[in-house]
């Protein structure tokens, strides 16, 4: 815009600025969250539990993690589509929007449906993912999303079986587009060749990712099984994230469900949410260029210390991949991909990454408390080891949370259905205003030209 001088740009944070005391003065609960960290209770849900802590007289005690989907343990999902021989990504959609989990007869038609919603609007890939291509995938989600909200004729229908038409739809052809977005960045800005390969029918939804992201459309069984898994760890983790509030919120206004799917996809681009794998991926990488040993436990320590105390890689002090805002002991999540993980880097060019993630999550929690003195307790979250797992299985760093949002849509979509169903109420919460005199509360007009 040039050097134009206006105040508009000149007194940007000055205009926007408030003194950190007044959140205090009127116990403002900044975030949605309370002084010790835990969330305000905004609703009340059927769909999952995060559960990281206990309340004992009034104070938060720390206790091993668990994540429930409709009441169903995760660790019990996962072992026991394992157990059977399965891909379990679909029975999980299948139990967060339906309630209950299906029988074989049930998620075979599920599975068809879902197979059948694959193929996009004619035109769509020239005309969307091809012409003005975005740099960034998650952008290019939110765009399609909008677009298939104009190659709807019923995108206003409120009723039932459009609601969950639409998730279907989305569930089906958000791994479609997540991947031939990526091909059109490529191919847009790298100058590589363009890769479109058309979905194979019948294959769930991990397969079909690998076999459209890769340019032979070979892999494993063993590779699409832990794919799978990871998608299960991520389709749902409480009405309170981010973007799954977002998703809640924008629903309250009764908004038509593409413009809530395609916020909750913004919302989880963000860096504080699900962005935040990318940043353990640049803070390893960060540690294998600055350790001279990093399979050296006192030379890694010593290096977390200088990133804890601002000295190191993005001077935050933050240490990516520890912490979380419900889990204290343990994120179930985190011990389940790390058990996957440990079994794929096992004997590979990978495992010595992989001793060193756990390194991290080993002695990063003495250096934070050293720093911090609260006597916090954290622990590994799954970020830890979700950007390595998917590095591991060549999945582009482009594509991490892509794939997050390609998962998180079933759980979206289940708070969607559970909020225009039950609470029917807008989200409204309220905002202080703290003008600080009767003057600035009370401006007396100034004809423009007399202002100064």
């Amino acid at each position: 815009m040039g050097d134009r001088k206006l105040s508009l740009y000149e007194n940007f944070e000055k205009v926007n600025s408030i003194n950190p005391e007044v959140y205090q003065r009127y116990d403002i609960k900044r975030g949605l969250r309370n002084a010790d960290g835990t969330g305000v209770i905004a609703g009340a849900t059927t769909i999952s539990n995060v559960h990281g802590f206990v309340l004992y007289e009034g104070e938060k005690q720390p206790s091993e993690g668990t994540l429930t989907l409709r009441g169903y343990s995760i660790n019990d999902l996962v072992e026991n589509v394992e157990a059977e021989g399965r891909f379990g990504f679909e029975e999980t959609a299948y139990l967060l929007l339906a309630g209950k989990l299906p029988t074989h007869t049930e998620l075979e038609l599920f599975r068809q449906l879902i197979d059948e919603n694959r193929e996009l609007p004619d035109g769509f890939c020239a005309d969307m993912i091809m012409t003005k291509t975005t740099p960034d995938i998650m952008n290019a989600m939110v765009r399609a999303v909008s677009v298939l909200y104009a190659l709807d004729e019923n995108a206003e229908d409120r009723s039932s079986k459009h609601e969950i038409d639409t998730a279907i739809s989305l569930i089906s052809r958000l791994p479609r587009v997540m991947v031939l977005a990526y091909h059109a960045k490529r191919a847009a800005f790298f100058g590589e060749s363009m890769i479109m390969h058309r979905f194979i029918p019948g294959q769930g939804t991990a397969e079909t990712i690998l076999s459209m992201l890769r340019p032979d459309r070979s892999f494993t069984r063993e590779e699409a099984v832990l794919l799978d898994v990871m998608l299960m760890l991520h389709a749902e983790h409480g009405g309170g994230n981010n973007s799954t509030f977002t998703c809640r919120v924008l629903s309250s206004s009764d908004t038509d469900p593409y413009s809530a799917y395609a916020g909750a996809i913004g919302s989880l681009k963000g860096a504080r949410h699900g962005g935040a794998n990318l940043h353990v991926e640049k803070m390893i990488a960060d540690i294998k260029e600055n350790v001279a040993d990093w399979t050296d436990e006192g030379q890694v320590a010593d290096y977390l210390t200088k990133i804890v105390n601002k000295e190191a890689f993005d001077r935050t002090g933050l240490v990516y991949g520890m912490g979380h805002a419900v889990y204290t002991l343990s994120d179930p999540r985190a011990i389940l991909c790390k058990k996957y993980a440990s079994r794929l880097a096992e004997g590979s060019e990978h495992q010595a990454e992989f001793d060193l993630l756990q390194t991290v999550e080993r002695v990063s929690p003495q250096i934070i408390a050293a720093k911090k003195g609260d006597g916090k307790q954290i622990c590994a979250n799954i970020d830890m080891y979700s950007g390595f797992v998917y590095r591991m299985l060549g999945i582009p760093t482009d594509l991490l949370t892509p794939l997050f949002a390609s998962s998180r849509i079933v759980g979206w979509a289940a708070h969607r259905f559970e909020e225009i169903v039950s609470c029917r109420r807008v989200i409204r919460p309220a905002y202080k205003s703290i003008l600080a005199t009767p003057e600035q509360t009370h401006q007396l007009y100034v004809p423009i030209a007399k202002r100064g």
